[in-house]
């Protein structure tokens, strides 16, 4: 048994067909977070048996938009405890956004009630607000005294999040990339340990895409301290056809099958069928 073959693994069909190697849960590289409810309401029983089949290759699970806030609290907790019960961790999306626009007094709130529901990750997004770098550094230190993960999500797209359409977000404009780098950098150095980039004005919402900020974020960050938003099949398949499975992920749960088959190198398009490989 290689170290990537848990007791999971082991026990799939068809064990003899070779495939990538990939780091056992939990892991530091390769990181694949799917969104929870959102786009569909994403049931606890919908969720449970999505992990049953596929929890191996899910490492976190996200709320976006706020789902949770509508939801009665011992349904989240369900909802969570389902991601424990799997080894998946849990996210809160950047919900913060909406607490410090309409109730910043309830920000110690906020946190404290993510801990009680059992999340283990809070996102300090900044998509639709204008956040200075020193109130960012002081969430990620409140969410750490209270025990959980902070996890910063940065993009260059102003009004990035939700559904905007590409006009208003074209009439927005984008920042330099170097301010995303630069307050990454101030971030991992507070102690998160990883940062989520949105994919709104690199991969979404950009025609041409911005690859190449892609690839300085990577060269400056480190492609270990990020997490790529991938919301759409090509743009996941372009990121592990030009940077290898290991690159970290977000995409919906109704992709994570064919993502996993990109990464395990057992079937993909014209382009990828057949070539991605592993060497560990």
């Amino acid at each position: 048994m290689t170290k990537s073959q848990s007791e999971v693994w082991q026990k799939r069909s068809f064990p003899y067909v070779p495939m990538n190697d990939r780091d056992p849960k939990p892991r530091s590289r390769s990181i694949t977070e799917i969104r929870g409810p959102y786009y569909a309401s994403v049931t606890p029983t919908y969720t449970k048996e999505l992990l049953e089949g596929m929890g191996e290759h899910v490492d976190g699970y996200k709320y976006a938009g706020g789902s949770f806030s509508l939801m009665p609290a011992e349904y989240v907790k369900k909802m969570n405890r389902i991601c424990h019960d799997h080894g998946v961790y849990v996210s809160t999306g950047g919900w913060i956004e909406n607490i410090l626009a309409r109730a910043a007094h309830h920000v110690d709130d906020y946190i404290a009630e993510c801990k009680r529901l059992g999340f283990d990750v809070i996102e300090l997004s900044t998509g639709f607000i204008q956040l200075p770098i020193p109130d960012l550094l002081r969430l990620i230190e409140k969410v750490k005294k209270a025990g959980l993960k902070p996890k910063p999500e940065i993009g260059i797209q102003f009004g990035a999040g939700g559904d905007t359409n590409q006009a208003e977000l074209r009439a927005e404009g984008t920042r330099d990339p170097q301010i995303l780098i630069d307050t990454a950098a101030e971030c991992l150095s507070a102690g998160a340990s990883i940062i989520m980039i949105e994919s709104e004005g690199i991969t979404e919402n950009a025609d041409p895409w911005r690859t190449d900020v892609a690839a300085r974020i990577i060269k400056q960050v480190g492609m270990e301290n990020v997490m790529f938003e991938a919301a759409d099949p090509p743009v996941f398949e372009w990121y592990i056809k030009n940077y290898g499975i290991d690159i970290n992920l977000f995409v919906d749960h109704s992709q994570i099958v064919q993502l996993e088959c990109l990464r395990r190198g057992i079937w993909g398009t014209k382009s990828t069928f057949g070539r991605i490989t592993t060497h560990r």
